[in-house]
């Protein structure tokens, strides 16, 4: 065959963007000038060098079904790369021009780079460059295969010389690099045993490193990230050498000055890595530190406790350990018993004292169930209730110990104890007694405690979820017309304090209602949910209306333009075009690359709706007249041509 496959070169912009997508196609294009040696193929396809961060052997042609079909050296393997993009678009450059592309040579090395790393499994391996900011970089991934070679031949290199020329080059190399010199120094203080100037060399740099400041700029890629390896790699060291008190005491220092340095950082958590990282070192140095075995683990729950970032949640698996027996644990309850009746109670209003002294009830609440006293955790929960507000877990506890009524209860006395200062606790109380009435079959019940979340956070979800409560009693359509009236009053039916209903409210009173109604101030009528619930129960000339009384509460352009658009395209055509249009315009407006991909979106819409109405002459004219309006605009022609299936080389 003499030309590539004609399937290529009948190819239109619409045809690449349904195949690699919007954003590898535009990264594509930039590659073009990237593709050297292209070549055609037996079959019809293309093969060239693309080059990246390196020169990848890329091809693309035809499948035996007539789909494009593509493989490219690059480890990018979520589908079509930017590189056979660039390689098809090279291709038809040269048809364009009418310049000749040769036939590959099928010995030569761009087709035996395709032919051997076909086989590779790369699916795992992602090309970041395809999801970076412009104007950053990564490092390509290193070859072991090729690291593992040099290091052979340098030990065979070294195996070769005597003791004196080891001594001199390893001399040399520490004057060089004072970072070997201080491993050989540090080796040596370790072996010796006389670690005391190690570590209070330790001490210094854990000091300088925990005063840095830590954060991070990811848009500028600058910032500053304490490196605690050093000190990890040492605590390691000192802990293989026996050394572990001397570790635990170290890891308190990294502890106290990290923690303080972890909150006052901004850098995306790496501080907080490192310090982690350090810490397990000092967790499994404490079972082989001369404490005892309960202090051990109040050492460690003492820096759970201090813990307010979830730093070392990974050394929670220390406190598993089997050398920590029920007597150990026992000892442990008592102590924490005794520190959590020593503790003022909570401040009025104060969360964060209310959470220091839960944190440590429910590290007790842990040490009872290692020492085998469960008994005593019911008794607990109730005593420290009003304090720490643990409404929730006492619920939970009396439901596990077969007590639905106590349950009940005490989900009552919660929601009201909680109901003005603490929301989220009241509605965890508020589901937990939903449950209790669906299990007891106290369906309308169940229902009321749904129509109390509608009422408080109307909603599409919402409402269905009141919808299938409501069918089980079959009383859905009269409570149907009693939310959709307060969608247009706001006026709560499940409020008999109101009054003003014909009806009277289909559902009994809640155990627990809070009729202060102090949840987020809505205006009525709520159009947003009226629309929402129009679309979910196919009212199209609803959807209509109602959108229509919304554009005169706000500008055009917000996602309920898009929704109600996308919801009657098939009743209400000229609608959704009106919409669209709209949108595309603004996009266009904003002079953007980005925006008219965004305006082609609705664009397509637009298209496929004309042509399911016959209307495709109404689509070529609004085509023309952006082209005319926008002539200057050459991304915008380009993103155009994308939409009307125009070959890429007419």
């Amino acid at each position: 065959m003499n030309s590539i496959h004609a399937s290529l070169t009948d190819l239109t912009w619409d045809d690449l963007r349904k195949w690699a997508g919007t954003k590898i196609l535009n990264r594509g294009k930039t590659y073009i000038k990237n593709v050297y040696d292209l070549a055609r193929t037996e079959s019809g396809g293309l093969i060239g060098w693309v080059s990246g961060r390196e020169d990848y052997a890329t091809y693309a042609g035809r499948d035996e079904d007539g789909e494009l079909d593509w493989f490219c050296s690059c480890p990018y393997g979520l589908g079509p790369c930017k590189h056979a993009v660039a390689l098809i678009l090279a291709g038809l450059e040269q048809v364009k021009t009418d310049t000749g592309i040769p036939l590959a040579d099928p010995e030569g090395e761009l087709s035996l780079a395709i032919l051997g790393d076909s086989d590779e499994d790369d699916e795992d391996l992602l090309d970041q460059d395809d999801f970076e900011m412009e104007g950053t970089e990564s490092e390509a991934p290193a070859v072991t295969s090729e690291k593992e070679k040099k290091n052979t031949g340098l030990i065979e290199i070294l195996q070769k010389k005597n003791k004196e020329e080891l001594v001199g080059l390893l001399a040399e190399f520490a004057h060089r690099h004072p970072e070997v010199k201080r491993k050989i120094l540090e080796d040596h203080q370790l072996q010796s045993g006389n670690i005391d100037k190690l570590v209070r060399a330790l001490q210094r740099e854990i000091e300088e490193i925990s005063s840095e400041p830590a954060w991070y700029n990811s848009w500028k890629n600058e910032g500053n990230r304490p490196d605690y390896s050093h000190v990890q790699e040492q605590l390691a060291a000192l802990l293989k050498e026996g050394h572990a008190d001397v570790v635990v005491e170290l890891g308190q220092k990294i502890w106290t000055r990290g923690n303080t340095q972890v909150e006052e950082s901004n850098d995306e958590g790496d501080t907080a890595w490192e310090i982690q990282k350090c810490m397990e070192v000092a967790f499994k140095a404490v079972s082989a530190s001369s404490m005892s075995r309960p202090e051990q683990l109040v050492w460690m729950i003492d820096i759970f406790l201090e813990d307010q970032f979830s730093i070392i949640d990974s050394c929670d698996r220390f406190l598993q350990n089997k050398v920590y027996t029920k007597e150990h644990w026992s000892q442990v309850a008592q102590s924490l018993q005794e520190r959590l009746e020593s503790m003022p109670p909570p401040l009025e209003h104060s969360f964060s004292s209310r959470y220091k002294r839960k944190m440590v009830m429910n590290r007790l609440i842990d040490a009872f169930t290692r020492s085998y006293q469960k008994k005593k955790v019911l008794p607990l929960l109730e005593k420290e209730a009003h304090a720490t507000h643990c409404y929730e877990q006492l619920v939970d506890a009396y439901l596990q110990a077969g007590h639905p009524e106590k349950a009940r209860e005490w989900c009552i006395k919660g929601f009201r104890e909680t109901m003005k200062d603490a929301p989220g606790i009241t509605a965890g109380l508020q589901k937990k007694l939903r449950e209790l009435a669906r299990q007891q079959k106290k369906f309308d019940l169940a229902a009321s405690y749904r129509a109390q979340d509608f009422f408080d956070h109307p909603s599409r979800v919402n409402y269905i979820e009141l919808k299938k409560a409501a069918d089980k009693i079959d009383r859905w359509p009269d409570i149907r017309a009693f939310v959709l009236r307060f969608l247009e009053s706001g006026r709560r039916p499940d409020f008999p304090s109101n009054g003003r209903e014909k009806q009277p409210w289909p559902l009994p009173e809640p155990e627990v209602v809070d009729k202060t109604n102090k949840k987020f101030r809505r205006q009525y009528p709520d159009l947003n949910t009226l629309i929402d619930i129009a679309i979910f129960e196919n009212r199209f000339d609803d959807v209509v209306r109602l959108h229509h009384n919304l554009q005169k509460t706000r500008k055009w352009g917000d996602r309920k333009d898009r929704e109600v658009a996308e919801a009657v395209a098939g009743t209400h055509p000229d609608i959704s075009l009106d919409i669209w249009e709209k949108i595309a315009e603004g996009q266009i407006n904003l002079v953007k690359p980005k925006a008219y991909e965004e305006a082609a979106i609705y664009l397509r819409k637009m298209r496929k709706v004309y042509k399911e109405t016959k209307r495709l002459k109404e689509w070529q004219n609004l085509i023309s007249t952006l082209r005319t309006e926008h002539k200057a605009k050459r991304r915008l022609q380009e993103v155009l041509d994308s939409l009307e299936d125009k070959r890429i080389i007419d």
